[in-house]
């Protein structure tokens, strides 16, 4: 049976603190900014890993990271609409790649 602290349940949908993450960011001229995903569903979602291995394991070794803690992360994501955070992802998928114009073909036909 689940032992009540200080007379509240805990439900599994609760935050939990994830500790200290590293978190995949992009560097530019100013500085880093924490890199966003999207989830299956196309939500934008902040990303952190719990390890160095599980980083390197999804985005490669060339991945530039910082370490957050969870609610800093969220503190930086929230002011963009980003609620969502996504702890240890395991699978990710390339950024589309843009297309280019499609070539028109005209066919000319003589009467």
């Amino acid at each position: 049976m689940a032992q009540l602290l200080y007379g509240e349940d805990l439900e599994p949908s609760d935050r939990f603190p994830a500790g200290p993450l590293y978190v995949p960011v992009r560097l530019g001229s100013s500085g880093c900014r924490v890199r966003l995903f999207r989830t299956p569903l196309g939500d934008r979602t902040a990303v952190g890993f719990t390890s160095l291995r599980r980083l390197t394991a999804t985005l490669g070794r060339d991945q530039a990271r910082i370490r957050l803690a969870e609610p800093a992360l969220r503190a930086l994501t929230e002011p963009l609409g980003v609620t969502a955070l996504t702890v240890d992802p395991q699978f990710t998928v390339p950024a589309p790649k843009p297309k280019s114009a499609p070539a028109l073909a005209f066919a000319l036909r003589t009467a």
